[in-house]
């Protein structure tokens, strides 16, 4: 029933999904949308879906339980691969897996068994991308050593200590906001910005807007210690109730939605107290005063 679902939804949004495991209590979609349809058509796939199963078995309410939670990925084979490996791996590394009877290709309600040719391949599912990033065609050969491939991953799940752990990749899927490097981290951080500034911070997740804040107060005191002069490396040499670095908190404070604990250990700053008090205290001040030099360097600078 789900899976019929998420046919229909690929039919009318133009989806195209590069792997996807049902689990008992979740299900997991590598999931590419050529258009901006992803709430639109999730919200389909679930109200849709819910509707059906409670029709089915006769219940009524919720079936899901909150939000989906949606990381963008970044397209090369880094990270492209290694997010497709995990929902592939997933019943492997479900609890009562039986490594030595069971094989991973038996478990229905996954692409896997059609990536390698023992099961049919729905039109909306396409392989080529994941098996390109090992350098496979989408044949009959390349199949076999995608199987191939997959069964080294089962062994070191097998075997590992920690299976979950067996992917460093892996506990960014399950914890992070985001799958990419660096620039690819810093575009999606320039996007959230622009979605937050319309007013959509509660669209995403806390650690997803946590770290957008971040990034942007940081931001905003590297360019306030350039405009001060200060290297990164004073901050440690500098007493903790400095006029700069209450300066750059107060930077930090007005424009950017941190915490008061982050912009202390980001400045060095100890324990800080009368923190509130002593940023006012700098607004406030007169020329030659306490504070205020560093302030009227630095209070026309924006996020």
């Amino acid at each position: 029933m789900f899976l019929a679902a998420l046919a229909e939804v690929c039919e009318r949004t133009g989806w195209k999904v590069h792997a996807y495991v049902l689990m008992g209590n979740h299900y997991h979609l590598l999931l590419e949308t050529p258009e901006p349809n992803l709430v639109a058509g999730m919200q389909w796939l679930q109200s849709t879906y819910t509707k059906r199963f409670n029709v089915s078995h006769r219940e009524s309410g919720h079936l899901f339980q909150g939000r989906y939670k949606a990381i963008p990925v970044e397209p090369g084979a880094q990270y492209f691969l290694p997010v497709a490996t995990y929902i592939h791996l997933n019943p492997a590394r479900m609890r009562g897996y039986n490594f030595k009877t069971s094989k991973l290709q038996d478990y229905r309600w996954s692409s896997y068994p059609a990536y390698i040719g023992t099961a049919p391949r729905p039109g909306w599912l396409t392989a080529d991308r994941v098996l390109g990033c090992l350098g496979l065609a989408d044949t009959s050969a390349g199949r076999r050593k995608y199987g191939a491939y997959m069964g080294t991953r089962v062994e070191e799940v097998w075997h590992g200590d920690k299976p979950w752990l067996a992917d460093e990749t892996w506990q960014k899927i399950r914890r992070g906001w985001m799958v990419g490097g660096a620039a690819f981290r810093q575009e999606m951080l320039a996007r959230l910005g622009g979605a937050l500034r319309k007013g959509k911070r509660s669209s995403f997740s806390g650690e997803e807007v946590r770290t957008h804040d971040e990034s942007q107060a940081d931001a905003l005191i590297v360019a306030g210690m350039a405009k001060l002069g200060l290297q990164e490396t004073a901050l440690a040499s500098m007493i903790k109730n400095s006029p700069q670095k209450y300066a750059l908190a107060w930077l930090a404070r007005r424009h950017s939605a941190v915490s008061t604990g982050w912009i202390k250990e980001r400045l060095q700053m100890g324990k800080a107290t009368n923190f509130s008090e002593f940023l006012k205290r700098i607004e406030t001040a007169k020329r030659g005063e306490w504070g205020f030099e560093p302030f009227s360097k630095i209070k026309n600078i924006k996020s």
